[in-house]
């Protein structure tokens, strides 16, 4: 019995030492109750941990991995900066880690090889301005006008240059000389499924209006942009490049400008570009057109000409006009002295309606004008027609230029405000001399013997090589001028005037502005000396 009870206390001391054991790793609350009792809970914690413990670690992988390739991706330039910098510190050392790399790794440098130029990111198209030969032009004409008014298109197409069509009604005659100076001759297709009920027009507006659809189903490569124009047009195709340079030839864009006659703007629209005096069209805006012409024509068949069927094509397409006043429709008769000699402040674009005014230049053709013109404009573009205004304040004159065009000197001293204004030396396109009748602000032809003006017309132009400035010398236009009292300096006695200017290609890169003139000190009485240039700091026409 000793031995038995002895036997029990010991059983019972182990068992409460086990308790004393595992006591301490029971789970609590926050109040000090245990949460789970019994022997039978003990794994659990356990398994737990573990659990835990698991899932960290694959958090923590998988973010690394994350992190690792969004690096990768945004910085994929800092590896080769940082090699580039190692390289420049110690080149030599580079060059041998390069090789003995390439060396014990060969198929996986040729893969790093290949990877990195998966990823290396395509550069964008690079820009480039607009030149000639992204140009189109689309030429309108009529095969009963085409042996004279080719000759227009001769002073100005390049065929070696540029690209066009001269689209015509009929068959003509083509030389050899016509085929090495011209455009290609297309034919216009037949148009007699349009309706035309304008008993003032010709069908043949219906044609003229199909001539850039015409011309963008020929499919010629990198086009930019359609430049319409009229057998009787004239180009400066340098000054035409400068004004589609400002615009974005992938968007939508109808360029052009207004008639010179308000009675015309009126009756066709303020809102349309006049196709003799040229139109420029965007190529996105070209095939919008063809997909949509044929259909808009129909809904117009009461309208006259092809340039208001294109503005009502463009309103339904909702591409407005912009407007570009060196595109000159000339709707006018007569001289065109007065317009010519005050240009706007504007690259002188085009010039139309040549079998109508009379030559720009006095006792030559026409044509021969025109060409006399394009001597100017060869060794200054940017500049032709554009005019200067200045004052020789010693003999109380006013001198207004046009470079390579005219010079008038005036006795006494007339404002900017007024010389900038076309004199009225021709007609509107109704014959008649009505000052209300433009679409611009005009001055009248002065009746005062002393205030008619002494014209100068360019004779010679060329290129002084030491001083890489042009020098245009302007003849005196022999006119009867009536005797004047004025008791000052008479410009009767000048007999030429010499202009030096420095060609200014990038004049239109820069805001609007006139040139000055300066008239230059000279030991020869009958000729004038004036330099042309940028105005200076603080230089500017005053009275």
């Amino acid at each position: 019995m000793q031995n038995k009870s002895k036997f029990l206390r010991m059983k019972e001391s182990k068992k409460d030492s086990e308790k004393e054991v595992w006591d301490p790793i029971q789970i609590r609350s926050s109040s000090g109750n245990p949460l789970v009792h019994g022997s039978s809970s003990r794994p659990i914690p356990k398994l737990m941990v573990w659990l835990i413990l698991f899932v960290s670690f694959i958090y923590v992988i998988y973010t690394l991995k994350l992190l690792a390739s969004s690096a990768e991706d945004s910085y994929d330039d800092i590896p080769f900066t940082s090699s580039l910098h190692r390289s420049l510190l110690n080149p030599n050392r580079t060059a041998e880690m390069t090789k003995e790399k390439a060396s014990l790794h060969p198929h996986r440098d040729a893969r790093e090889k290949q990877v990195g130029l998966l990823r290396m990111p395509k550069a964008p198209p690079r820009w480039r301005p607009t030149e000639i030969h992204d140009v189109v032009f689309g030429i309108a004409a009529s095969s009963k006008l085409w042996q004279k008014r080719k000759e227009y298109i001769k002073i100005w197409y390049k065929p070696d240059r540029m690209r066009g069509v001269v689209w015509l009604d009929n068959r003509v005659k083509y030389s050899a000389e016509d085929n090495r100076t011209l455009p290609p001759v297309r034919f216009s297709s037949d148009t007699s499924k349009f309706q035309y009920t304008n008993s003032q027009g010709h069908r043949s507006a219906i044609r003229i209006s199909r001539i850039v659809t015409e011309t963008l189903s020929m499919k010629m490569d990198n086009v930019r942009w359609f430049v319409m124009g009229d057998d009787d047009t004239v180009f400066i195709t340098e000054n035409l490049i400068r004004v589609l340079r400002k615009y974005d030839h992938t968007q939508y864009y109808y360029i052009g400008s207004l008639s010179e006659s308000h009675i015309q703007n009126i009756f066709f629209s303020y809102s349309m570009a006049y196709g003799g005096g040229g139109f420029a069209i965007s190529y996105p805006l070209a095939k919008a057109l063809s997909k949509m012409q044929d259909r808009c024509i129909q809904r117009y068949p009461g309208l006259y000409g092809s340039d208001d069927r294109m503005q009502a094509c463009m309103a339904e397409l909702g591409v407005p006009l912009t407007k570009e006043l060196g595109f000159h429709q000339y709707d006018v008769y007569g001289n065109l002295f007065g317009l010519l000699a005050a240009h706007p402040v504007t690259p002188l674009v085009s010039l139309h309606h040549l079998d109508v005014v009379e030559p720009i230049y006095p006792n030559v053709t026409r044509v021969q004008a025109l060409n006399h013109l394009m001597l100017p404009a060869k060794l200054d573009s940017a500049g032709i027609m554009q005019q200067s205004i200045c004052y020789d304040k010693t003999r109380s004159w006013t001198i207004s230029v046009s470079w390579g065009f005219t010079i008038q000197v005036f006795r006494g001293i007339f404002s900017p405000r007024e010389i900038e204004m076309p004199s009225r030396t021709f007609l509107n396109w109704y014959k008649r001399a009505d000052y209300t009748a433009y679409s611009f602000n005009t001055r009248p032809v002065s009746r005062n013997p002393c205030q008619k003006p002494f014209v100068f017309y360019m004779s010679s132009v060329g290129m002084h090589s030491k001083l890489s400035t042009t020098v245009s010398k302007y003849d005196r236009h022999r006119v009867p001028h009536p005797p004047c009292r004025w008791k000052m300096a008479d410009p009767n006695n000048l007999q030429m005037v010499i202009v030096y200017k420095k060609p200014d290609p990038n004049l239109w890169n820069r805001s609007p502005r006139r040139n000055c003139c300066r008239v230059m000190k000279t030991k020869e009485p009958r000729t004038m000396e004036v330099d042309v240039g940028v105005c200076k700091e603080g230089e500017f026409s005053e009275i």
